[in-house]
């Protein structure tokens, strides 16, 4: 593969992105939304042809400054060129990999929407077209520098969910904190998880059950808890040590998750409060995101 000059001056400032991930994912919805933050997207180029197009973005001190190449299961030569590539992305320190990834019941709900078959079904069933593609990109997956879950995100979350790492907004660190409930799953693509069970539950109590974890009454009762000042302080001393730590490695985001048994009282409230008490940290945007709120 192509190597790379690291010191080159020429190369300050640039970026380098490779979108893989599972045929129903999200890929295209991802490329678009990368588009609008001023990546350039290359898409279905075969694999044989990325070293020309490498070498040229390596050479041009012109635009674009920011690459992004989509490859999949799809790309014509995947199978042979994906160890060269997987080297290449992880050796040059401009490169990242971003993987899109969902459930199995999610995949199957969108192909069955739009009536197509999936690219490695064969003569088998859908799900095991699903399964072949895990396979194959297992360890892509393992390597990918920002695993997003597709399953519940519509393409407005989306587009948050990559905000972070990938746009570019002036700020020198991005957190996102997600609140969940632990009855629907927990979240595959987070950095640090708070357990809010040991919390009391406004869920029982009867005023307090129709509202959610973002209204005062919500937010009262649960932040009267004798040792959540103590727990919140920590958590942003926690939270903080790990940004200088990220920092240092190249990476300037990250997603914490807070859960509770159902998502709407105690998590969202917690969330809430600590996105609250980091926002004041400098240089820092934060996003809220409330996964599963509503569902109940």
């Amino acid at each position: 593969m192509v190597e790379v000059d690291a010191g080159d001056d020429g190369d300050e400032g640039r970026e380098l992105l490779l979108i893989s991930g599972m045929s129903g994912a999200g890929k295209g919805a991802a490329s678009k939304v990368l588009e609008e933050f001023g990546w350039y997207v290359v898409d279905n180029l075969p694999l044989v042809f990325i070293d020309d197009l490498l070498a040229r973005f390596d050479q041009s001190s012109e635009e674009p400054r920011r690459l992004a190449i989509v490859a999949d299961t799809r790309s014509l030569g995947f199978d042979e060129h994906l160890p060269e590539l997987l080297d290449r992305f992880t050796r040059d320190p401009r490169a990242r990999i971003l993987f899109l990834d969902a459930s199995d019941e999610a995949l199957v709900n969108r192909f069955n929407n739009v009536r197509r078959s999936h690219p490695l079904q064969s003569g088998g069933g859908l799900i095991d077209g699903i399964s072949r593609e895990r396979r194959i990109l297992e360890v892509l997956r393992g390597r990918a520098d920002v695993l997003v879950d597709t399953s519940s995100l519509s393409v407005h979350d989306l587009r948050h969910r990559l905000e972070t790492p990938f746009g570019d907004l002036g700020f020198d660190f991005h957190l996102t904190v997600e609140s969940f409930g632990f009855k629907y799953g927990v979240p595959v693509d987070v950095d640090m998880l708070l357990d809010m069970r040991f919390l009391p539950n406004p869920h029982w109590i009867p005023e307090l059950q129709p509202h959610d974890g973002r209204q005062k009454p919500v937010q009262d009762y649960v932040l009267a808890d004798e040792t959540i000042e103590e727990y919140l302080t920590a958590a942003v001393t926690m939270i903080r040590l790990a940004m200088i730590g990220y920092r240092r490695e190249g990476k300037r985001y990250m997603t914490i998750a807070v859960g509770c048994t159902g998502g709407k009282h105690r998590s969202v409230a917690i969330s809430e409060s600590l996105a609250g008490r980091l926002s004041g940290l400098d240089s820092v945007d934060v996003h809220v995101r409330h996964r599963d709120l509503g569902r109940e």
